[in-house]
């Protein structure tokens, strides 16, 4: 078996790619990062350092490495045979990788098993995202002869994997706990061989409670932590005075998950409590300013702030701990990330009405919209 995944970052390496190696795949990393790639190809073997409860290093043999920048034809050639194709390289870089994917599916076998291809993303229905983009870089007539070359299903996937030491090289540090949901549907009764993912009929509430939870709660510690000069994700939990405030804020997106999904309202609150400790691990050396970057993408529609605020919005449910968290967001620069930057641009050239439209995506007759321009101007004051 064989599987390529775009992304030799961290999670690539000590996520999505440790997971497909224990499953038994041949696993090919693509990445555009040239130095990267080399030193993958270097090497005969990567560590994966598991810290926190139950941790263990395992060792990722048996990989290769592609520059998809440079060697373009051996991606697709390598694409062409495989079982799977996986991503964790960002959602806006899917549109980068999609026409890639067309490629190889117009050269691949018609005899082969249609090819899974799934994007881990930190996304809502990112794989559908992915089809969209492979779909509109060939023409309607040649989609309609790759489309059953190809299983698309979307993935909710959870593991911690901070910042890393530049001394470590190829070797990735990442917490113990993992999570990756896959939606069975898309497959029938042919579901790929991966021992340590979850497949279920509904990804759903798995996706919303994974990004309103795990990823509404990280950037919300991030940015009270910026706001109150902590460096690091675990420093900030041990604030008591932050801790409360991340807690309020996954009080509120708990309050939608069980209203809107049926869940549990006890297994969540032990759920929301695990995450809350995961990001207490103080073996994790992640920093506010990694996980607070590209705060544009994190207060857009379909996002970790907007998205659940403005359900519990519609509902009439308390949302004020996310607004004040939007509020915190709002104050997060840092010089290398553009996204702050250009952020704190906005906020000074635009009116706060024209920042939300803009960035939100919300239109003034939303219940939130209100709530948020008032966050905007009180920030812009």
């Amino acid at each position: 078996m064989k599987a390529v995944h775009f992304g030799a970052g961290n999670i690539g390496r000590g996520f999505v790619g440790l997971l497909l190696h224990d499953a038994g795949y041949e696993v090919v990393f693509a990445d555009v990062n040239a130095e990267l790639i080399d030193a993958l190809n270097a090497a005969p073997s990567y560590e994966v350092h598991e810290v926190g409860d139950g941790g263990s290093d395992r060792t990722v043999t048996g990989y290769r490495a592609v520059n998809s920048a440079t060697n373009e034809n051996e991606l697709i050639a390598e694409i062409q045979t495989a079982d799977v194709v996986t991503t964790a390289v960002g959602p806006n870089i899917l549109k980068f990788v999609a026409p890639v994917i067309a490629r190889a599916l117009a050269l691949r076998d018609s005899g082969l098993p249609p090819l899974a291809v799934m994007a881990c993303e930190n996304a809502i229905n990112a794989t559908d995202l992915l089809r969209t983009e492979i779909q509109s870089s060939v023409a309607p007539e040649q989609w309609e002869a790759l489309a059953p070359r190809a299983v698309f299903a979307n993935t909710a996937v959870d593991r911690i994997v901070p910042g890393q030491d530049p001394a470590a090289g190829i070797d990735v540090t990442v917490e113990a706990f993992y999570e990756w949901v896959i939606e069975s549907g898309p497959f029938g009764d042919a579901l790929p061989e991966i021992p340590g993912a979850t497949f279920v009929d509904a990804l759903g509430p798995y996706i919303e409670r994974k990004l309103f939870t795990v990823n509404t709660g990280h950037a919300t510690a991030a940015y009270y932590g910026f706001a109150a000069g902590i460096d690091k994700i675990s420093d900030v939990l041990a604030n008591s005075g932050v801790a409360d405030a991340v807690r309020h804020v996954l009080e509120e997106t708990s309050a939608l998950l069980v209203v809107k999904h049926g869940i549990d309202a006890e297994v969540q609150r032990e759920y929301r409590e695990k995450i809350l400790t995961r990001f207490a691990n103080p073996h994790l050396p992640d920093t506010v300013q990694r996980v607070g970057r590209q705060p544009l993408r994190k207060l857009s529609r379909n996002e970790r702030f907007i998205s659940p605020a403005a359900e519990l919005a519609e509902r009439g449910l308390s949302h004020t701990a996310l607004l004040d968290a939007i509020g915190k967001a709002l104050g997060f620069e840092v010089a290398d990330d553009e996204q702050s930057t250009e952020m704190q641009g906005l906020l000074a050239e635009l009116s706060a009405e024209e920042f939300v439209e803009r960035v939100s995506g919300l239109a003034p007759e939303h219940p939130l919209y209100a709530g948020l321009v008032a966050v905007v101007r009180e920030h812009q004051k």
